[in-house]
């Protein structure tokens, strides 16, 4: 025990030491900070705050990882793995040629000031202002019509960025973040994917439906420029991504397990469902402390900032996060008890009501008070329950119910800004309007309609792209293994090795005469001829 304290104690003068020789040179001449000094500590901070979220974003891939592979079969871990590993790779890759560009490539091009009441007076541009002076940066749209952004055209490969820490800080964050919705459907294709075809959905995602769509969100496009274009509120809202990363991820999903299809022996003629367990609910409960940790880099890091008003906006996110993932899993955990086929608190079903109530507040999390968080988390919990029954009635085969956490439940979150979202001060003059967020209960008329054009833009185009695009590899014979290599399991045909090898015995040689045995002469090794 006394080490225990010696070792904290140390710990703590470690990090005072730290504080002091940064603080240091900012008052070294005595006579206070100058303004420029401030201003560079602001944005140090305020990049460091950003990246740190990043840093947490990323390590909720093995959260994906573990989720994904506990709940599904111990003859598909190795093939499973790889996906969840690998879409990073892929992702990251495909982001930074074209797919940054296209979602932000705009996002610092202003648009022509506006004249309606309401409206911040002049041009307006959507860029971020706490990462520093980006002129003349990523402010060149590929399409866009007056006061409606389509594409970005600007930062391919980061090409002409330059050495601009906030812009290249803001990139690692934003990868991340696609990276999160790339991942959502190797859950609802589990089990039948091909690699290749993973492969070729990852580029497709990274390059281009999720930059497009995402971009028209958070890049300065049409829907974050409704509020100030025709006067739907403050625009699309939408903080860390309810919509942008989640209901994406969950309609590329749908769209995919759509077209490959069922597993082998899911449904039955009568259309009644098989339960298929996955192998190994700890795994799966695992990930999910796993993700629900990586939340709070998702929720509170997407202020981007951490003075002022944006810190404020952060500890509110962090707060709502989570009291909403608390009370998903609560409520799930009540209803399988209740409602549920084997009245009892199902585990699968309760993971997944964590999951559900940290999606639904990714949107609202900076907007909404405390109460409202645990209300969209009740909520969250019972659709994802209810969805789960839906998708086996429509015979659609989800391993991990990617769908029902990702796709209903990002739409409730896009949602529930106009209708919860309190008016905060913070949050006045949010994208180019003058009043701050304000929903349904607290006399905002508009930003509802805002949000609904969100959740129709993302469904008619991220949903309906994509299904043509799995199409077309099902077309081409790259998207589902064939029926030999499901029921063997997708482990040696995919990748080569087994996720679970059966352990190795001298055994199974000296059987076939080909070891040496202790004590003989011989220099044989294994597998040479006599």
């Amino acid at each position: 025990m006394k080490y225990i304290k010696r070792k904290w104690g140390l710990a703590v003068l470690m990090v005072a030491i730290l504080v002091f020789a940064i603080s240091t040179p900012v008052f070294a001449d005595g006579d206070g900070p100058t303004s420029a000094e401030v201003s560079d500590l602001t944005l140090g901070l305020n990049i460091l705050w950003m990246i740190f979220g990043g840093f947490l974003v990323f390590f909720m891939q093995a959260g994906f990882a573990l989720v994904e592979t506990g709940f599904t079969r111990n003859k598909n871990v190795a093939h499973t793995m790889m996906m969840n590993m690998m879409v990073f790779c892929i992702g990251a890759i495909g982001y930074w040629l074209t797919g940054f560009a296209f979602q932000f490539g705009g996002v610092n091009a202003a648009y022509p000031e506006v004249a309606r009441v309401g409206v911040v007076a002049g041009a307006w541009a959507h860029s971020p202002i706490t990462l520093g002076d980006w002129t003349g940066l990523l402010a060149n749209p590929l399409i866009r019509f007056g006061q409606f952004g389509i594409l970005g055209g600007s930062g391919f490969l980061l090409g002409g960025l330059g050495a601009n820490a906030g812009l290249l800080a803001f990139f690692l964050f934003q990868m991340v973040f696609m990276d999160t919705a790339a991942t959502i459907p190797t859950g609802s294709m589990a089990e039948r994917l091909k690699f290749i075809g993973f492969v070729l959905m990852g580029l497709w995602v990274s390059m281009f439906i999720y930059p497009l769509v995402g971009g028209w969100i958070w890049g300065g496009g049409w829907l974050q420029n409704l509020g100030r274009s025709v006067g739907l509120g403050n625009g699309a809202v939408d903080f860390a991504g309810s919509g942008v990363v989640h209901m994406i991820g969950g309609a590329i999903g749908l769209a995919g397990a759509i077209v490959i299809g069922p597993r082998i022996g899911k449904f039955n003629k009568d259309g009644s469902a098989n339960t298929i367990p996955g192998h190994s609910v700890s795994l799966g409960v695992l990930g999910t402390i796993i993700l629900f940790f990586g939340w709070f880099g998702f929720n509170p890091g997407s202020s981007l900032g951490f003075v002022g008003a944006f810190r404020n906006l952060a500890v509110i996110a962090a707060v709502n996060t989570l009291m909403a993932g608390a009370a998903g899993g609560a409520s799930a955990m009540t209803y399988m008890w209740l409602f549920g086929p084997t009245k009892k608190p199902d585990p699968g079903m309760s993971v997944n009501g964590v999951l559900a109530g940290l999606v639904a507040i990714t949107a609202p999390c900076a907007f909404v008070d405390s109460w409202a968080a645990v209300a969209i988390g009740l909520i969250a919990g019972v659709i994802v329950c209810w969805a789960s029954v839906l998708l086996e009635k429509w015979r659609i085969d989800d391993p991990v119910g990617a769908v029902p956490v990702h796709f209903f439940n990002g739409l409730w979150g896009v949602l529930a800004v106009g209708i919860f979202a309190n008016g905060n001060p913070d949050t006045a003059a949010w994208n180019g309007v003058e009043s701050a967020v304000t929903g349904l209960l607290y006399g905002g008329t508009t930003q509802i309609f805002a949000q609904l054009a969100e959740v129709v833009s993302i469904f008619v185009f991220v949903f309906g792209l994509s299904y043509v695009f799995f199409k077309i590899l099902a077309a081409l014979k790259l998207l589902r293994v064939s029926h030999e290599v499901e029921l063997q399991g997708l482990d040696l045909p995919e990748m080569g090795a087994l996720g679970y090898p059966k352990d190795w015995e001298p055994s199974d040689l000296e059987k076939e005469g080909r070891a040496v045995l202790p004590g003989t002469a011989t220099k044989k090794v294994f597998g040479a001829a006599d």
